[in-house]
Parts: C-alpha cells; sequence; structure tokens
C-alpha cells in the first residue's frame, strides 16, 4: 500500500512538473532589443524593382513597388532593410564614383529619374525601419557584362584594381587602391544619406572554383581583406560614426573540435576573419550567411555567440529553401532556427531574402508576424562605441481625442518610441508594451492597436540606441478644482476614456438649481459667465 501511495506521489509531482513546463512553453518572453532584418536584392529586380522606370507613369509605379514591400515588412515588424546599393560595379543612386545600375530601367548607366537610395531610406524611415546599404565588394560580374558597359566599366575606368579570372572579373584584395576604392564609395553613401548602417557582402576571396591567385600566402589574403574591412570602418566613423558596419560572412567560421565545416568556411576557404573584426572593433555586427541544417548550423551559431565580443550577431536565414523550386526545407526547420537563434540570445536573425518572405513560403510569413514578431522590437545598443548616454527626454505629452503629442528632444539627433498599457505607469521594459519604434514626428494619430492602450509613454532615443528614461501620460487621480473643470484634458474616467467635468457639471442637479433661483445677484461660478 505504501508503495502505491508514494508511486502515486511521484507520478503527480512528474505531471506537476510538465504541467509547469508546458505552462513556460505556451508563454514565450519576446526581446525588447533584437535584430530583425531582411535583404532585399534588387540585381535583375529579384526582390525589388519588377518595374522598369521609364517616364512617369512607371517610376511610381517603381515607388510603390517598394513601398507595399515596405509595408508588408512592417506589418512583420521587421526593423531594419538591407537594401542592395552596389551591384556588380555599378549602384542604384547618383554616385559620383560609379554609374547607375540596369535594373532600375532597363539600361546600363540611365537615370530613372529619381533617387531610389533616398526615396527608400525616407519610406524605411517613416515607418520606423532602419536602412543598410548592401555592398557587393569584391565580384564585378561576367567578362562579356562589363565589355557591354563600354567605357564607364570600372575595368576600363580603373584596370589597376581588376583581375579577370577565366569568365569573371573581381577586383583584386590584394590592390594597393581595393581598399580605398570601396571605402570612397561608403564615404559617399554615408555622406548624402541618412542611412542607419553599411552591410559588406563577398567581402572575401573568390571561391577555388574561379581558380583565382595573386601569388598571396594565406595570412597575407587574410590581411588583404581586413584591410579593406579597417579602411571602411575609417572613412565611414569619421563622417557618422552611429553607422553600423556589418558584413555577411560565410556561415561557418571554421572547423570545429567535433564538427568539421567540409572545407567551407570564412577563415581557409574563404580567407575571412570577421571573428577578428569584432575583436578589433571594426565591425559592430555581423550577418553570416547560415544557410544550412542540423550539424551544419547548431554548433557553428554557438561558435558565433561565443566569439562574438559583446557584438550583435544575426545568423542569415536560408527561408528561399521553403520555396520548392530551391529546396526541400520544412517550415519546422526554420521555425527550430529562430527559436535556437533567439533563445541563445545572439542578437537577432536576417532573412534571405524579402521575396520568399513577403510571399508566405509553406506559411513563413504568417509564422514570423504571429509567433516571434508580434511586437515591434528596438536594434541592440552600440554599447562598444563608447557612447552610452542616454539623451534628455521629451517633455509635455499631451493626448488631445485621437492625437498624441510631445515636444521634440532639442539638439539632439532622436527618434521616439511609443509604449502603451493598461496600467500605470507604463512599463518600458516589457516588448508587448512597444507600440512603435523610430517616429520623428513628434505628432501621432492614435488609431488601431494604438488606441487599444488606457495609458501611454515616449521615449527618446538616440543613434547608438540609447533611450531615455519615458515621459509618461500624466493622470489626475483626484477630482480637479472646478474652476479648471472646463478642460477635458483634467482626468481619465474610469473606462480610460477623458472626461470633460463641465458638461457633467451641466447635467447635475445643483446646476438645475442654480438656474431657477430668481436672484439675478447670485455669483454663479466663473467659468459659466
Amino acid at each position: 500500500m505504501k508503495r502505491i501511495l508514494l508511486a502515486a506521489v511521484v507520478l503527480a509531482m512528474v505531471l506537476d512538473t510538465c504541467a509547469q513546463t508546458h505552462d513556460e512553453w505556451e508563454e514565450p518572453v519576446f526581446p525588447l532589443r533584437e535584430v530583425r532584418a531582411v535583404w532585399v536584392a534588387t540585381i535583375k529586380g529579384l526582390d525589388w524593382p519588377r518595374t522598369k522606370a521609364t517616364d512617369a507613369y512607371s517610376i511610381d509605379r517603381q515607388k510603390r513597388e517598394l513601398t507595399t514591400l515596405l509595408d508588408q515588412l512592417q506589418f512583420a515588424n521587421i526593423n531594419a532593410v538591407v537594401l542592395q546599393t552596389r551591384l556588380r560595379g555599378t549602384v542604384i543612386y547618383p554616385s559620383d564614383i560609379e554609374p547607375w545600375d540596369e535594373c532600375l530601367t532597363g539600361r546600363y548607366g540611365s537615370n530613372p529619374g529619381y533617387d531610389p537610395l533616398a526615396f527608400a531610406v525616407e519610406e524605411c524611415h517613416r515607418r520606423g525601419m532602419e536602412l543598410h546599404a548592401w555592398i557587393v565588394s569584391i565580384p564585378l560580374g561576367t567578362v562579356q557584362k562589363q565589355r557591354a558597359f563600354g567605357q564607364e566599366s570600372i575595368t576600363r575606368r580603373h584596370p589597376e584594381l581588376c583581375k579577370q579570372t577565366g569568365q569573371d572579373f573581381f577586383m583584386k584584395p590584394a590592390g594597393a587602391g581595393t581598399a580605398d576604392y570601396i571605402a570612397s564609395l561608403c564615404r559617399e553613401i554615408a555622406s548624402k544619406y541618412d542611412i542607419d548602417g553599411i552591410s559588406l557582402d563577398y567581402i572575401r576571396y573568390p571561391e577555388y572554383t574561379y581558380g583565382y591567385k595573386d601569388g598571396c600566402t594565406a595570412s597575407e589574403k587574410r590581411e588583404n581583406i581586413t584591410r579593406i574591412v579597417r579602411r571602411v570602418h575609417e572613412e565611414v566613423k569619421a563622417v557618422k560614426p552611429w553607422v553600423k558596419l556589418s558584413s555577411s560572412p560565410i556561415g561557418k567560421y571554421a572547423d570545429l573540435s567535433r564538427y568539421s565545416a567540409g572545407g567551407w568556411n570564412c577563415y581557409n576557404g574563404v580567407y575571412q576573419d570577421p571573428q577578428a573584426w569584432l575583436r578589433e572593433g571594426i565591425q559592430d555586427m555581423l550577418f553570416p550567411m547560415m544557410y544550412f541544417q542540423g550539424n551544419n548550423f547548431y554548433p557553428f551559431l554557438y561558435d558565433w555567440l561565443e566569439h562574438a565580443y559583446g557584438h550583435p550577431v544575426a545568423p542569415g536565414l536560408g527561408i528561399y529553401f521553403l520555396d520548392p523550386h530551391e529546396g526541400q526545407w520544412t517550415l519546422d526547420e526554420v521555425r527550430a532556427q529562430m527559436h535556437t537563434a533567439r533563445n541563445s540570445g545572439i542578437g537577432g536573425m536576417i532573412f534571405y531574402r524579402s521575396d520568399f518572405l513577403t510571399r508566405n513560403c509553406k506559411g513563413i510569413y504568417n509564422t514570423v508576424c504571429k509567433e516571434f514578431f508580434p511586437y515591434p522590437a528596438l536594434m541592440p545598443r552600440m554599447t562598444w562605441q563608447g557612447d552610452t548616454l542616454p539623451p534628455a527626454p521629451p517633455r509635455n505629452l499631451l493626448r488631445l481625442g485621437n492625437f498624441l503629442m510631445w515636444e521634440k528632444t532639442y539638439g539632439q539627433n532622436v527618434t521616439y518610441n511609443l509604449y502603451g498599457s493598461d496600467t500605470w505607469p507604463v512599463d518600458t521594459g516589457r516588448a508587448e508594451n512597444l507600440l512603435r519604434i523610430g517616429l520623428r514626428d513628434t505628432v501621432l494619430m492614435l488609431e488601431g492597436r494604438l488606441a487599444e492602450r488606457r495609458y501611454v509613454a515616449v521615449c527618446a532615443m538616440d543613434r547608438f540606441g540609447n533611450q531615455s528614461e519615458a515621459v509618461q501620460e500624466k493622470v489626475m487621480e483626484s477630482r480637479p478644482d472646478w474652476r479648471n473643470a472646463w478642460n477635458p484634458l483634467s482626468r481619465i474616467g474610469d473606462n480610460g476614456k477623458r472626461m470633460d467635468d463641465r458638461s457633467k457639471w451641466f447635467k447635475s442637479s445643483k446646476w438645475k438649481r442654480l438656474k431657477s433661483v430668481p436672484n439675478k445677484n447670485l455669483k454663479k461660478p466663473r467659468f459659466f459667465l
């Protein structure tokens, strides 16, 4: 009998533990800060643009394609767009260094009639998202393509920086002027545009299959690539120190003690040393291309985490494999990678690429919106930059009808984050209370989810991600003096709506008695006169 009772107690304890674990699993904790980025490819119009800009109508249509895409990304609470800005020796903005790419108009060197990068920056900021300029660094495309560019080809203008290998051209990593040239492009972008980041793609030696040779040893090759990264850092940070510098290295840094990279890694395969870039501080974050499964993904993700040196690393997730034409990945595989990345605290995630996300391949868009990103998230603070002082908080937060307004934080380059809850004061440390990020205006219309919260608070945030103390919505706990009762903003009723005490007074029996008194000398309350 005692054994039966003991077994029953043990079983009850086990069931209770399982129930607690299940309850905890049912209530995920969402981070307040996390990289939630997506690559938007412009080469051949893969993600954008699909329409060629040849006249006023097609220009407008090309713009609307981008705003529609950004609306979808904003709805999914993406907070950073990595837009392909330099392609193969060509760009998508009016540059003094390189010519227009053909993706915009269908013709190489042709002006689309507007500045696509300026438009993209403005529209991303309008939606509270950062824009990072994606720079393809070393590849220059095929020999045939460069010949078609004529005298404007970089191979004609700067042959000393270019090397032909088979049917492809590359910039020379060992070239004396290569680092200065790529850095000048990055400085031009940082100087002319209010960008939030610059991300170096293909900042590595060509794969061995190209047969690229320059006579350098392995260590010299790694130093050649590092020299370019260091030069970009020097040029960009001198202009705008808050611009986030990143790169997208190969998804495996090197062989691990228990897991082989299969010959395809940063350090030995293409002579990148991104972990050293973080350690030296010449990169702010990394977006390693981790388009792998199983033991080719998880051990290497933790290797990035262990060598992040206080910087966020957002693994690039290959959601393109969800498309049956690209691969046979299941949605559960991507979900598992997203859960692991988040639970590890590595810093976030980035998706390759936007078309596969917005087309909702195998339900990935719905999963992102509902399961992983139901609330907005702030980008990580750049604590390694040394500027960790928060800006001054905004002042005089005021709700007027369906509008919210506050005074601008003068003298500082800041944006504003809106929080809301049904309890006062609003807890700005909880992700579920974050309603809007990256606001640049100080007047906001409250509608939809914004109007559902009873109380609101606003914080200022500088370009390094430092957030100010919150200015809370003022709440009067007691009934105001009747002489101030005409102010409809004087207090909040039990239902969370503003109450106009003057209208309530008019309906009261005391006012009706005052009206019925024949004595004309009776002094009525001043605010009724």
